[in-house]
């Protein structure tokens, strides 16, 4: 079977803004550069923005971490931007909260609360 991978990309009218807030405040690293987008990246998780005459803010971006404590860090360094504090969510056994970036969109913090399978790029 072929590897594959993928890039969600998202339109964005400030985009220099938005990659230093997902740089400086995420802690995300930039992946590549190219003419009007960079691509960051977590784990594996690959995030296009492309600077655009209008902006894409559908959807949630979530990030995932290994444990609880790590979910509490990121809430303690983004409670500025945070629309929830952290909470555990029974039905899908996830500990999680919920904030917005500088141009709207949703983002979603989270550990899972129970074993699941590593993932990789292929």
């Amino acid at each position: 079977m072929i590897g594959m991978a993928g890039i969600i990309f998202f339109r964005t009218t400030m985009l220099r803004d938005i990659v230093n807030f997902y740089v400086n405040e995420m802690g995300l690293r930039v992946w590549l550069e190219q003419a009007e987008c960079v691509i960051l990246n977590h784990g594996n998780l690959l995030l296009g923005f492309c600077e655009r005459d209008s902006p894409e803010t559908e959807g949630m971006i979530t990030l995932f971490y290994p444990a609880k404590e790590d979910v509490d860090t990121m809430y303690n360094q983004l409670k500025h931007i945070s629309t929830s504090k952290p909470v555990e969510n029974d039905k899908y056994q996830i500990y999680q909260f919920f904030a917005e970036d500088p141009e709207g969109r949703a983002l979603e913090f989270q550990a899972f609360l129970h074993p699941i399978e590593p993932v990789g790029f292929f």
